[in-house]
C-alpha cells in the first residue's frame, strides 16, 4: 500500500497524484491525463517519487489505455536518472514484468507506433541507453571512441550509408569505411532480442540497422576492427545501483 503523504510529484505536493489516478481509471479524462502527465515527468526528464508510486496503476491501465501505456514508458525511460527512488523502483518489479508483456502483445500488433513502443520495450529490460539512442535509421549517427588509439569516431547507420569515418568540422565525414553487419546467428543478448523482434514484427529497416549497430566498424585512423555495440553500450550505459 503506497503512503502517499511521502510520495511528492514536481511540485511537492503529495494529494494530487493519487486523485488524477482515481479519476483516470473511471474517466479517460483528457485533461487530468495531461496533468498527471506534467506532475510525473518534469520538463529536462526529472522524475519523483510519485513518478514510481503511480507506476503499478498505470501498467494495471496500460492494457487498455493508450495514454497509460505512453505515461508508464515515459516514466520507465527516465529511470537511469539520479532520482534518488531506487527502492520505489524495486518495488514496481513485478508491474514492470507485467509491462513488458503488454508491450510485446503491442509491438506484435505492429503499430504505427512501433518504435516508441519498442524503446520502452527497450527501458523496461533496463537496458537504457538504448532506449534513448535508438533511432528509425533513417538518420542515426553514433559516436564513440576507437579503443585502441582512442580517436573519437562517427559511425552512420541511415539512408545516407552505413560507415565509421572521422567527422571534420569543415568537410563533414571523411575516409569512411564500411561496416561489417551481424549475421543473425553471431548475435547475443539484447542484441539478440532486439533483431529477432524486429524481423518478426515486420520492421525490416529496423532490423537491418540493429544488425549494422551490432556488427563491427574499422577505424579509419588505426585500422583496427571493433564492435560497434560493445564500444558505445561501455560508454554509455548507466551504472545501476
Amino acid at each position: 500500500m503506497v503512503n502517499w503523504t511521502q510520495m511528492h510529484d514536481c511540485y511537492g505536493e503529495v494529494d494530487r497524484v493519487p486523485a488524477l489516478l482515481e479519476q483516470v481509471e473511471f474517466e479517460d479524462n483528457a485533461d487530468a491525463w495531461e496533468e498527471l502527465g506534467y506532475r510525473l515527468v518534469l520538463e529536462h526528464d526529472l522524475v519523483f517519487p510519485a513518478s514510481f508510486a503511480a507506476l503499478p496503476r498505470l501498467i494495471r491501465l496500460a492494457s487498455r489505455s493508450t495514454r497509460a501505456r505512453a505515461l508508464a514508458g515515459t516514466v520507465l525511460r527516465r529511470a537511469a536518472g539520479h532520482h534518488g527512488c531506487d527502492a520505489l523502483l524495486a518495488d514496481c518489479a513485478d508491474a514492470i514484468v507485467e509491462f513488458r508483456e503488454v508491450l510485446d502483445r503491442h509491438l506484435r500488433s505492429r503499430p504505427d507506433d512501433y518504435l516508441p513502443i519498442f524503446l520502452d520495450m527497450l527501458a523496461a529490460k533496463e537496458e537504457y541507453h538504448w532506449s534513448a539512442a535508438l533511432g528509425d535509421f533513417a538518420d542515426d549517427f553514433y559516436h564513440l571512441a576507437c579503443p585502441h588509439c582512442a580517436v573519437e569516431v562517427t559511425i552512420a547507420i541511415g539512408d545516407h550509408g552505413r560507415y565509421s569515418a572521422v567527422r571534420d568540422w569543415h568537410l563533414g565525414d571523411v575516409d569512411r569505411r564500411g561496416l561489417r553487419s551481424a549475421y543473425s546467428e553471431e548475435l547475443r543478448g539484447i542484441g539478440r532480442w532486439m533483431h529477432e523482434t524486429a524481423v518478426r514484427d515486420g520492421q525490416h529497416a529496423l532490423a537491418d540497422g540493429i544488425a549494422h549497430l551490432f556488427g563491427n566498424a574499422e577505424c579509419p585512423c588505426c585500422a583496427s576492427v571493433f564492435n560497434v555495440a560493445d564500444e558505445y553500450a561501455a560508454a554509455n550505459r548507466p551504472v545501476l545501483r
